[in-house]
């Protein structure tokens, strides 16, 4: 991966986490347990402290930036969907930030927090826990229920899947020119994650599993 030390600090990553080689890490950087880190991430930590807390996933083309002199913080088990930027916030465990959403500085998102895909989450404003934020400018919606806890909680053990599985068998090769005949599947299926949409259907019919 590129890091960068900037004035002598230089970024720290967990042995059993996963940065992706096109990922940029600068500074004061810590990437803790079983973390994830996807393609064309950016956590530039030349100002202030960037922490990723063990099991958190930052993905694909994300930012994660802060001003000098702060420290910004994904919690535990935090889950930030592709291309999101969080600025100087501070997350507690277990929240979710959805795809192309803005968090900005000196937010602090509770704990089992959702912040919907593209909001914008004003300076100073605090996510209480459990309940869902959407909009720009964000603004509290509702109750998340126990079903889209579970959805978000087995999402982001699929993530952590996924740092183990990239660290196994992860590698840069070159394309074939056609599909070979006995092509491989990968171990993921439908059966292991869906979309929220496809959750929220199969937890209202009999006998239906919530995942996701």
């Amino acid at each position: 991966m590129p890091a960068y030390s900037i004035e002598g600090v230089v970024p720290v990553v967990h042995p059993t986490a996963y940065v992706h080689p096109t990922a940029v890490l600068i500074g004061d950087v810590h990437v803790g347990p079983r973390c994830y880190v996807g393609p064309l991430a950016s956590l530039r930590g030349d100002f202030g402290r960037l922490v990723m807390e063990e099991g958190s996933n930052l993905q694909d083309s994300c930012v994660f930036h802060t001003f000098p002199g702060t420290e910004a913080v994904l919690g535990r088990d935090g889950h930030v969907g592709h291309g999101a930027v969080l600025h100087g916030c501070v997350t507690e465990p277990g929240v979710l930030i959805g795809m192309n959403a803005v968090v900005m500085d000196d937010v602090l998102v509770g704990a089992y927090a959702f912040v919907a895909a593209h909001s914008f989450v004003k300076a100073g404003f605090v996510v209480p826990s459990r309940m869902v934020v959407a909009g720009s400018p964000a603004r509290v919606v509702r109750d998340l229920t126990p079903e889209e806890l579970a959805w978000k909680a087995n999402g982001t053990r699929v993530y952590q899947e996924l740092t183990a599985r990239s660290l196994a068998s992860l590698a840069e090769v070159a394309p074939l020119p056609e599909p070979e005949p006995d092509r491989p599947a990968l171990s993921t299926s439908a059966s292991v994650a869906v979309p929220l949409d496809q959750a929220r259907a199969a937890s209202s019919e009999p006998n239906k599993r919530l995942v996701g």
